[in-house]
């Protein structure tokens, strides 16, 4: 099959529903001869932030010339930024040729009265297989969701297991607690791999902590505190650590917290074969880009994009309006999921807005309607309105911000890709007249 067809097969398998566990995940793995046995894996769970760790790690061991693979999800610019290595996508070619020899596996598996793999399995599976192909010399693998069942977790030992910060989310599938939450998370830490993490909340270290000595495991913490900021602006930001002098393009209170994880990997890492050199790691961080989080994507007026959707993004959020954006005019776009707690994220988020513009996730059947979240803003905020589309949503905040405003695109990630685009022609159409 073609790219646009491997796209489609992979679409077509929501209708087969999942399995809990990975025994099917084991049995697709094993019809493809076990790929993700040819790779070493840091493997990185949590709520918020594993993407930006990722995206650190990744910069600076591509810096040091090391052929690292990255398994991320979801993506906002292009489907196929799910799985590259050492900066360059997976081609359509070989993705679809892949989806190609698991769908011939699967064809088999359902001859045998198995049940069908998720899209989620069948990406998996691709990227494991691309990884192979590729003899990366180390990939760096995010979670789906959760941990222990994620389909990720069939990897059998990775070289360290990494626990980002940990929040509520996912309820319906994870559990109603943090510490159940917190389970499922460390889920991923396995006998004979190390731990990594930040600061938690005592309930969530406390969890981590047994997971680790259950199976005896070492665990590293990374304290954000150790660091002194420097500078601090929407467009970046610079901190003391170690008596060293860091950058980091990234803006967001919780960026330099994320940093400081990276790094913390990276001196492990210098014990498993793979140094780096501080001039490294400082030349990494500053390259690092991570869109969509609480990124800058146009000037005047000061246009921002995030993904917070859960409470632990959106009390992270209110934090970087307060230190960054006080005393602005600031207009929000907001688009959220219906089975998040988006009324959190409002409660956490309204009272910094003059006015708030709702849309409605294109192309998605988890997306809450644009009215239905303009009425739940609307308990919270007097001047709401909700928009017919996204496009819609740019300029008439457009027309309401001033050169000295901002607007703030947050909520679901899935419609940060479309909104960024929308703005870019807009800005090329004014800039060519």
């Amino acid at each position: 099959m073609d790219y646009q067809k491997s796209r489609a097969y992979i679409h077509d398998a929501e209708k087969y529903g999942s399995v809990l566990g990975l025994a099917n995940m084991k049995e697709l793995l094993e019809r493809l001869g076990n790929p993700q046995e040819a790779s070493r894996y840091i493997h990185i769970a949590g709520t918020n932030g594993k993407g930006s760790v990722i995206a650190y790690l990744y910069a600076v061991l591509t810096e040091a010339g090391y052929h690292v693979g990255r398994y991320i999800s979801p993506t906002i610019y292009s489907y196929r930024e799910r799985m590259e290595t050492s900066g360059q996508k997976v081609t359509r070619e070989k993705f679809a040729a892949y989806v190609t020899e698991i769908a011939q596996a699967i064809e088999g598996m359902e001859k045998d009265g198995l049940p069908h793999p998720t899209p989620f399995e069948i990406e998996t599976a691709a990227a494991f297989l691309y990884f192979k192909e590729e003899k990366c010399d180390l990939v760096l693998l995010e979670v789906g969701m959760g941990g222990d069942m994620d389909a990720t977790n069939i990897i059998s030992c990775p070289i360290l297991a990494v626990l980002a910060s940990i929040s509520l989310d996912h309820q319906a599938f994870l559990g109603s607690t943090l510490e159940e939450i917190a389970e499922k998370k460390a889920g991923i830490i396995k006998s004979g791999c190390q731990a990594v993490t930040m600061a938690q909340k005592p309930e969530v270290l406390k969890v981590i902590r047994d997971k680790c000595r259950e199976k005896d495991v070492p665990i590293h913490l990374s304290d954000g505190r150790e660091a002194k900021v420097l500078q601090a602006d929407c467009f970046g930001q610079s901190f003391l650590h170690e008596g060293e002098n860091y950058e980091i393009s990234l803006a967001g209170i919780h960026q330099i917290e994320n940093a400081l994880l990276a790094l913390k990997i990276l001196s492990l890492l210098d014990d498993f074969g793979f140094p780096t050199s501080l001039e490294q790691r400082k030349a990494g961080l500053k390259k690092t880009v991570w869109g969509g989080r609480f990124s800058v994507i146009m000037d005047s007026p000061l246009f921002l994009v995030d993904g917070a959707h859960n409470p632990g993004a959106a009390m992270v959020l209110a934090q970087s309006i307060e230190q960054y954006l006080m005393g602005k005019n600031i207009y929000y776009i907001m688009g959220v999921f219906k089975d998040k707690d988006y009324r959190s994220v409002i409660q956490m988020t309204h009272s910094y807005a003059k006015k708030i513009l709702t849309v409605q996730t294109p192309d998605n059947p988890r997306a809450l309607p644009a009215a239905e979240l303009a009425d739940a803003v609307r308990e919270y905020h007097s001047d709401v309105e909700a928009m017919d589309s996204i496009s819609d949503a740019v300029e008439r905040a457009m027309s309401l911000a001033g050169p000295g405003d901002v607007i703030l695109s947050f909520g679901s990630l899935s419609f940060i890709g479309d909104l960024t685009k929308i703005v870019s022609k807009k800005r090329r159409e004014e800039t060519h007249g």
